[in-house]
């Protein structure tokens, strides 16, 4: 692979409670190259263990016939709320991690600048610039059904971080305890009751935020001709089209200006 083409390629990681996803992106085009590839989040997921699973993640990609340049910055999706680098909570991943400089601990491991943002952002970010969103401008909001619903806003291309929309209380719960996909699974909800659910919260969120556009996300999207057709919105809604590769593809996108960020300890 020539000089020229291989400046834009970018490792992206997406951590998860039960695995490590990663590929490499072409920033230019927003495509992953090649397959998805993972391995077995450690247990417990502690900073020192995940480090060390990030560093075989890169030795590994290092070895591909299309790998990003020894120097190239990494994109990292995270389980947490980040500010400025910061973990501000812990979701599926040690509590070790609460308060820890995600960016300069990652970077230190992989001695490159590392990118880290918030796992749901990552994947919104990536629907919007690559997948259902591509093209459009406008307020998109993403929301991912899974075992709990992960929610991103992008604002004509600009994400805006940490946009927590399943601990919106609904009739006195939190959204995503009634309306994620495990709730619909965990009450045995059929689609035309669970499409009710849905159809509350969304109807809520669609009065909160005024988005031009929905994106539904998550494991449950492939089967949105159970549900999709029974929303009543004003605001279109699509289903998503990067499914798992969302998060590592977000990942890469968001490499930016991940030199400026990155704060190396010795």
């Amino acid at each position: 692979m020539d000089t020229t083409t291989r400046k834009d390629l970018r490792l992206g990681i997406d951590v998860g409670g039960t695995a490590i996803k990663y590929g490499v992106v072409d920033t230019h085009t927003g495509s992953l190259l090649g397959d998805l590839a993972q391995l077995p989040t450690p247990y417990p997921a502690t900073p020192d263990a995940v480090c060390d699973a990030v560093r075989t993640v890169a030795t590994t990609v290092q070895k591909w016939e299309f790998a990003p340049t020894p120097q190239a910055a990494v994109g990292v999706a995270f389980p947490a709320i980040i500010r400025a680098g910061v973990a501000c909570s812990a979701a599926n991943i040690s509590d070790e991690w609460i308060g820890q400089e995600v960016d300069a601990l990652l970077g230190q491991a992989l001695k490159r600048p590392v990118s880290v943002l918030n796992d749901a952002d990552a994947a919104g970010l990536a629907e919007s610039r690559q997948g259902a969103g591509e093209g459009l401008g406008g307020v998109v909001l993403i929301l991912t059904l899974g075992t709990g619903i992960g929610s991103a806003l992008v604002v004509d291309g600009v994400l805006v971080p940490n946009f927590e929309l399943g601990h919106l209380e609904i009739d006195g719960s939190k959204a995503e305890a009634t309306t994620s996909a495990v709730a619909r699974q965990n009450e045995g909800l059929s689609w035309e009751q669970y499409s009710r659910r849905l159809q509350r919260y969304l109807s809520h969120v669609e009065f909160l935020f005024s988005p031009d556009l929905i994106i539904m996300g998550g494991g449950i999207s492939v089967r949105h001709a159970e549900f999709l057709p029974q929303l009543r919105l004003s605001t279109p809604v699509l289903p998503a089209k990067l499914h798992n590769t969302a998060g590592v593809i977000g990942a890469a996108l968001s490499v930016g200006s991940a030199a400026l960020g990155y704060r190396a300890h010795n």
